[in-house]
């Protein structure tokens, strides 16, 4: 059993798992979203269904995310010693990029089965990876970061989340610290299927009444196998 995610086998083995897991997502079903309003359930059943192979977990490529990869060599060192937060971490290879890019990484998932995945795959990190829920974060996380690195959560989050979401990511940022998002991206007119739900330059007006300032936005083109996506960063 293959675990590259370049390899058709395991490919087959995630395309497998997608349909299971929109199954038995009720966003996936008009009227369902009361059922699980802010994914918890869901997240929770996409890493016990997944029983160790990380093809079972969609997001999961193995690898940082190209987006951030690059972002975090273009700060050339600039990151060494600041104390950076990775939202919806996953199996930890964001928050392990930054790490090595000298960062002093805390890092969280909502599902407390992925944090113990991580954990086991980078037993000498030093990442201090914890289970969280966005929305109820710890209380010394608040205004502690320089930086906080958010890659494909708010997109996974119904519009009626995205302002409190943006309100909780700038909760943690100290005066001055910085957002980077990356999330996938789609026109104002285009109406698309989710979950996950890409964002239109008009969810990052949101941040604003959090306090945040738009710095940059990307709008990257789709290129090899990734779709379109914005890469965004804003600060407090």
């Amino acid at each position: 059993m293959s675990d590259d995610p370049k390899n058709p086998e395991f490919q087959s083995r995630r395309d497998a798992a997608r349909k299971r897991l929109d199954a038995i997502d009720p966003h996936m079903a008009e009227g369902g979203a009361a059922a699980d309003p802010r994914r918890k359930d869901w997240f929770e059943a996409v890493y016990d269904l997944a029983e160790g192979d990380a093809a079972g977990v969609p997001w999961a490529s193995l690898a940082p995310h190209a987006l951030s990869a690059e972002w975090i060599a273009a700060q050339r060192g600039a990151l060494a010693g600041l104390r950076a937060l990775d939202v919806g971490c996953g199996l930890g290879d964001n928050a392990e990029a930054l790490a090595r890019a000298g960062a002093r990484v805390s890092a969280f998932d909502l599902a407390a089965k992925a944090i113990d995945w991580a954990k086991r795959r980078f037993l000498d990190s030093k990442v201090d990876y914890r289970a969280a829920d966005l929305f109820d974060l710890p209380a010394e996380w608040r205004g502690a970061f320089d930086l906080v690195h958010e890659c494909y959560t708010l997109q996974a989050l119904p519009a009626d989340l995205l302002e409190p979401a943006f309100a909780a990511l700038a909760a943690t940022l100290k005066p001055k610290g910085e957002l980077f998002v990356v999330a996938r991206a789609r026109n104002e007119d285009q109406t698309m299927a989710g979950p996950p739900w890409p964002l239109p330059r008009s969810a990052f007006d949101l941040a604003r009444a959090a306090g945040l300032r738009l710095v940059s936005l990307e709008d990257v083109p789709a290129r090899d196998a990734m779709v379109r996506h914005w890469r965004a960063v804003l600060t407090r």
